[in-house]
C-alpha cells in the first residue's frame, strides 16, 4: 500500500509571506517548521509558523503534483485558495494535532 501525502501552506502572523510544501506526514512536518530546528530554512527565516491550508491525498505522487500546481500559480491564486478553505486564516495546527 502506498503512503499518502499532503500539501500545505504556511504563513507568518501578518500573512506577508506564503510557503507551499508537500509531505507524507503533515503533523510531523508542521512541527518541524514550528520548532524552527532548521535554522537556515526559508520558513525559519521568515517566521512561517501558521498552518492556513492543507489538502490530503491517497498517494505522495498526487500530493507532489498538486504542490507543483499550487506553486505554479500566482500569490493571488494561493490567497483565493486559502480564503475558500479557511476564510479567517485561522491556524489549523490544532486541527491536525488531534490526529
Amino acid at each position: 500500500m502506498k503512503k499518502g501525502g499532503a500539501v500545505y501552506i504556511l504563513t507568518n502572523k501578518n500573512h506577508t509571506t506564503l510557503y507551499t510544501g508537500v509531505t507524507s506526514d503533515l503533523w510531523k512536518r508542521v512541527n518541524e517548521h514550528i520548532s524552527g530546528t532548521k535554522h537556515n530554512s526559508f520558513t525559519n527565516k521568515y517566521n512561517l509558523r501558521k498552518l492556513v491550508y492543507y489538502e490530503l491525498f491517497h498517494s505522495i505522487e498526487e500530493a507532489i503534483s498538486r504542490e507543483k500546481q499550487i506553486k505554479g500559480g500566482s500569490r493571488q491564486k494561493k490567497i483565493d485558495l486559502i480564503n475558500r478553505f479557511n476564510a479567517d486564516w485561522r491556524d489549523l495546527y490544532e486541527d491536525i494535532a488531534e490526529w
